[in-house]
């Protein structure tokens, strides 16, 4: 599980319970407010009621002292006006009544008030109906004020119990919360935390020269990841630092050779010794010759390679033939005794390059010489420059031991040198690098086709200049190639 989605859970389950505790809130809040407006309407109910009837009997009251005794009600209203105000509060409590028998119980009050009224006006009637109807009316006001009370009685107790359920879901939605940050923050320490302090820690070992310090791979995916590149990278410094210290053993063991051969033939012309004949002087002076010319090769592939990975080579192109450059190459080489039989292929036609003519030169120094060093004695080695398109490309093709397909991954990589190789011809494995990078250094370049046991062809591509493809559109010839043996 990765840590993003990990923290997303987290946050989820724990917004979850945030909005759990605000909507019980919510509706907490909404439950007390209706139970506070259920509780004011009965209480206005209760005292509506109550006042109806004292207004009821204040007027009975009044009638039966006569107005000489009591001309005023309450609030110093008279007789119809005391009559108005008991209709105006059966009215009031009509209103506000909350359920159907609430007020068919107002409607017989209503009925009872009308009756007493209207017997109050008759003289005849007075002794005979109004006494009944007032009871009749106070007992349904009673009856009204009592359902008032029940439901006020109700509105509370569901209000207590709310109350007290919000309390528990409350504490309980409390406690879920105080859980859910303490097993948060453990796991954090556990899924997290620790594997940064591991990933740390294998970092400071390393720094402080443990080359084999690693980062434990456990943890959330990005942790995972992060553990993995530096693992990577530290393997790969680990195989650099044995390239180097590889390198540095293949570099004594080269300069041990030549300079093992310069110290015997400085030994062999020592003036005590017995006289040298000149066939043996030559043979010395040659073998000098030979020594400090791959002395001086190693140390320009050094040199060179060294330049480039500072990113200060330095290129002084110019438009060259590359047919005349390979074919410098070539004669230098068959000048020699090299053993083996040197085939160039050129066109007829110049096939002009903008390039640095000695840059250029060691590049096909560098491909000719490992064909020859890696092809048996006897075996011919082809030189050819092609135009295809608008490129160049010169080709060296060997019948040599041939490259695999796992050895080509390694085979340009700097200080690599195939198994078969090393056990060839001597070296460090810079050359093939070196030349690969001055050929991309010309926007060119440098690829090899092989298979073991069938020799090897080694193909440079370089863009050919404006002036040699209108050379050869204005030409419109084709001349037969140019083969040297």
């Amino acid at each position: 599980m990765s840590l993003r989605a990990w923290l997303a859970t987290t946050m989820g389950v724990l917004a979850l319970l945030t909005l759990m505790a605000a909507t019980l809130l919510v509706v907490l809040t909404s439950v007390l407010d209706r139970s506070a407006e259920t509780l004011g309407t009965a209480v206005e109910g209760i005292r509506v009621s109550e006042e109806l009837e004292v207004g009821m009997l204040a007027h009975d009251r009044m009638v039966h002292e006569g107005p000489e005794r009591l001309p005023r009600g309450p609030g110093g209203m008279t007789r119809f006006e005391l009559e108005a105000s008991l209709y105006r509060q059966i009215g009031e409590l009509r209103r506000i009544a909350s359920t159907e028998a609430e007020r068919e119980q107002l409607d017989a009050v209503r009925a009872d008030v009308d009756v007493y009224v209207s017997a109050q006006r008759d003289p005849g009637r007075a002794e005979r109906e109004a006494g009944p109807a007032l009871d009749d009316a106070l007992n349904g006001l009673e009856q009204v004020i009592a359902i008032n009370v029940e439901r006020a009685r109700l509105a509370r107790l569901q209000a207590e119990r709310w109350n007290d359920m919000a309390d528990s879901a409350g504490v309980m939605l409390c406690g879920l919360l105080l859980l859910g940050v303490l097993i948060v923050s453990l796991l954090l320490r556990r899924v997290a935390f620790q594997p940064l302090r591991d990933i740390s820690q294998a970092m400071r070992r390393f720094g402080e020269g443990s080359k084999r310090a690693r980062a434990p791979e456990a943890g959330p995916a990005e942790l995972r990841d992060m553990a993995r590149t530096f693992n990577e990278m530290a393997n790969s410094l680990a195989h650099q630092q044995e390239q180097q210290l590889a390198f540095l053993a293949g570099v004594a063991h080269e300069l041990r050779n030549p300079l093992s051969a310069l110290k015997l033939s400085t030994a062999l012309s020592d003036r005590g010794r017995a006289q040298l004949t000149p066939e043996r002087m030559e043979r010395t002076l040659a073998l000098v010759g030979r020594q400090v010319g791959r002395l001086d090769r190693m140390v320009g592939d050094l040199l060179d390679a060294t330049r480039i990975e500072a990113g200060r080579l330095e290129l002084r192109p110019e438009v060259r033939d590359a047919c005349e450059l390979t074919r410098d190459v070539v004669e230098l080489y068959r000048s020699g005794d090299t053993g083996h039989v040197l085939r160039l292929e050129v066109p007829g036609w110049p096939v002009l390059v903008r390039v640095d003519p000695a840059r250029l030169e060691q590049v096909l120094h560098n491909l000719i010489s490992n064909a020859l060093k890696y092809s048996p004695a006897g075996s011919t080695v082809e030189v050819a420059v092609r135009r295809e398109q608008d490129a160049a490309v010169l080709c060296v093709t060997d019948q040599g031991i041939g490259i695999s397909e796992e050895e080509k991954r390694l085979l340009f990589a700097p200080f690599q040198r195939a198994g078969n190789a090393r056990q060839r011809a001597p070296g460090v494995g810079l050359g093939l690098s070196v030349a690969r990078r001055i050929v991309e250094g010309h926007g060119g370049s440098l690829d090899v086709v092989s298979q073991p046991g069938h020799g090897s062809v080694f193909r440079v591509r370089l863009a050919l200049t404006e002036v040699a493809s209108r050379a050869e559109e204005g030409s419109g010839l084709a001349s037969p190639p140019d083969t040297l043996h």
